[in-house]
């Protein structure tokens, strides 16, 4: 038997990190992984997903290529190699995790860990004693009531990561992140792609503005796109799949080689010993306090399995408050709805806060800015002027609420904003913050000045 102050069951994002904030805060810490150290976002998610998005970039970027004076004859694409590619990525960074574990003293322990009471956890037979115990076991892709995903015909996000050659053609059910990543990876190597969404817009929990954007340019690129559709009906067979889908009182048969089914998760709570122990679930969702701790002492839960907000940064975020708050440092409660959310397709999508209408509905007096992109050198320089940025603020102390963006290499422009949100900043101090020119990242004080009625690029 081994004992522990500290042990996290799950190895992905938040479970890693967290593992690393308590050695670092002194905790005696193991962490338990039944498969792979960095979880479903380092080795079938996140990681490997930009890797094939990169790829998707530079064959759009080459089949463009008469505006930059340069042409190929015979171009070939190969989706194989963009597949090596990313597992290349993605193996490699699990090698980082590895190391970080034993730079930090950190005992990785193989297996499946399971509750025996909340200072006990059996891993492959063995016993082990832990003063608190981290639960980061994550989630995996649900799939549509009565519909058998067999991960030939009818694929989740981790099978699409599998394929080796792009599909000729390609359902998605669901215009989420993951399935509008996808849909645009696919068809950029060539796949006839049609993305279904049962809400009224693509991308539903963005800004209604960027949505349309997004599915403008999804269409306009030859993506289709079919919003407040409801899928009916799913039939696999040897030759490909048949989905049945309706809108407004008529039906449409869809035909395709594959279906991505991309509706959400499930949390992976089950066989953990959660209800010998007592820990409080909804769902199967871990219910958990503002410092992650459960309604158990000593048991805490972080990332997707907490239902709270399923992204990679998150969970890490939450790792790091639960390991505080275990080594009895002082800490801050996440603030969910200023979490930045990113989206990778072209155009790209960013924001942080309250869209326009969520601020409405809280009752605020709001006033927005908007800028385009169209109208800022750096993207025009790119030949890639596409979208805009949107920031939405309160009225009486023109407090910054929330910012929108959709538009050239905008997830890389989120930081700074998430950051004047969290210090409730105003849109005249984010106006009066220089820019550096030429940048991309001028578009965002050029909204904050429009916001106050003062454009001047426009």
């Amino acid at each position: 038997m081994s004992n522990y102050d500290t042990i996290v069951i799950g190895g992905g994002p938040g479970g890693y990190v967290a593992a690393i904030r308590a050695s670092q805060l002194g905790q005696k810490t193991a962490l338990v992984e039944k498969q792979h150290l960095g979880g479903i976002c380092l080795n079938w998610g996140c990681i490997p997903t930009k890797s094939l998005l990169r790829n998707a970039e530079v064959i759009n970027l080459l089949g463009d290529g008469k505006k930059f004076g340069f042409k190929f004859d015979n171009l070939s694409i190969d989706y194989s190699v963009a597949h090596k590619r990313s597992r290349r990525v993605s193996q490699r960074l699990v090698k980082g995790v590895g190391f970080l574990m034993k730079k930090n003293k950190i005992d990785v322990l193989e297996g499946e860990g399971k509750l025996n009471s909340a200072t006990e956890m059996e891993v492959n037979g063995e016993v082990h004693q832990a003063k608190n115990v981290i639960i980061a076991t994550g989630a995996r892709a649900r799939s549509i009531p009565g519909v058998e995903i067999d991960g030939e015909r009818l694929l989740t996000y981790r099978h699409a990561l599998e394929l080796t050659e792009a599909p000729p053609s390609l359902v998605v059910v669901g215009a989420g992140a993951i399935g509008m990543e996808f849909a645009h990876v696919f068809h950029s190597y060539g796949a006839e792609v049609t993305v279904v969404e049962m809400l009224p817009n693509v991308l539903p929990l963005e800004d209604e503005e960027v949505s349309k954007e997004v599915e403008k340019q999804f269409n306009r690129a030859g993506i289709k796109t079919k919003t407040g559709t409801r899928v009916e009906k799913v039939e696999a067979g040897d030759k490909g799949v048949t989905i049945t889908v309706s809108k407004d009182g008529e039906t449409e048969t869809l035909q395709a080689e594959k279906a991505l089914i991309a509706i959400g998760v499930a949390p992976n709570s089950e066989n953990l010993g959660l209800d010998a122990v007592g820990v409080q679930t909804e769902r199967g969702f871990i219910q958990v306090d503002d410092t992650m701790q459960t309604n158990v002492a000593g048991v805490y839960a972080i990332g997707d399995v907490t239902g709270k907000f399923p992204l990679a940064h998150v969970a890490s975020a939450q790792g790091i408050l639960a390991a505080d708050a275990i080594a009895g440092q002082e800490t801050h409660p996440l603030q969910y709805p200023n979490m930045p959310r990113c989206t990778y397709t072209h155009p790209e999508v960013a924001s942080v806060g309250l869209t326009e209408a969520q601020a409405k509905e809280q009752g605020y007096a709001v006033k927005t800015g908007k800028f385009p992109f169209q109208a800022n050198g750096k993207a025009l320089g790119l030949d890639d002027n596409i979208g805009f940025v949107k920031i939405v603020a309160e009225e009486k102390y023109n407090e910054i609420l929330g910012v929108h963006m959709v538009g050239p290499h905008v997830t890389e422009m989120l930081a700074g904003p998430t950051g004047m949100i969290g210090l409730e900043s105003t849109l005249e101090e984010l106006a009066h913050t220089v820019h550096p020119h030429p940048t991309l990242s001028e578009v965002v004080m050029e909204a904050a000045h429009a916001a106050l009625g003062q454009a001047i690029h426009l």
